[in-house]
């Protein structure tokens, strides 16, 4: 099992290698938690410690219009990030310290397209993982619905690309051609094919066989059962036989 992010926060410099706001903040976590001495990375910090600071980061600051995080966001995260039982209160003090700094979210989002610019799928199981922590309290409000799209636009979501990842999330989207990129003039048999491929290309095996961090696989495994859902419609409707 990949090590949980809390395994990982060893000191400062954990944030000094990476630099940029992200940086600033994996700083600061050091500062108030200075966890697992012996465990501290001594380079810069891994593909999971860089997803979940960012995704923290730019949910601490989807919710700070609220003024709180409120305890369902926090228990969404928690879905997504692998913590201990014992960690809530960290978690917790993690969203503060996000929801704190004085960079905008347009920095986080920018450092970490940059950061997976070679990883796309990365970045939309970032966007994936906001979504599912912005319907934690039953909808995605229309604040956070544009902060969402404007992440996307940052990350290179625009138009239809957008429109297919908000639509394995709320209701108004709920197309399944929508979710499958796939056009509603495809024959069964093309549509078919279609799935398959998407199936292989987010199936959670391949992003355990990547290395990529256990949250990123985890988010993988929903966007996966979306797509799934989207072709057992689609197979009642069309299905020739």
């Amino acid at each position: 099992m990949i090590p949980s992010l809390w395994g990982k926060l060893g000191g400062a410099g954990l944030g000094l290698a990476l630099g940029g706001p992200i940086g600033a903040l994996l700083g600061a976590i050091a500062g108030h938690f200075l966890l697992d001495r012996e465990g501290a990375l001594l380079g810069p910090p891994s593909r999971d410690v860089i997803f979940t600071t960012g995704l923290v980061a730019l949910a601490a600051k989807m919710a700070k219009s609220d003024g709180v995080v409120v305890d369902q966001e926090v228990r969404a995260f928690e879905q997504i990030v692998d913590v201990p039982p014992d960690e809530h209160r960290k978690v917790q003090r993690l969203f503060d310290l996000a929801k704190g700094t004085t960079d905008g979210f347009e920095a986080y989002a920018r450092q970490i397209r940059d950061l997976f610019e070679d990883e796309p799928l990365l970045l939309e199981d970032v966007l994936d993982g906001l979504f599912h922590i912005a319907k934690a309290d039953g909808a995605v409000h229309q604040a956070e619905f544009s902060y969402l799209r404007e992440i996307a636009r940052i990350f290179g979501f625009e138009g239809i690309a957008f429109d297919r990842i908000a639509a394995r999330h709320v209701r108004w989207a709920d197309d399944p051609y929508l979710v499958l990129k796939a056009d509603r003039g495809m024959s069964y048999d093309a549509l078919k094919r279609h799935y398959r491929k998407l199936v292989a290309e987010n199936h959670p095996d391949r992003e355990i066989a990547r290395g990529l961090p256990a949250e990123a696989v985890r988010i993988a495994t929903e966007r996966l059962a979306a797509i799934n859902t989207a072709w057992e419609r689609i197979e009642a409707e069309r299905s020739p036989g």
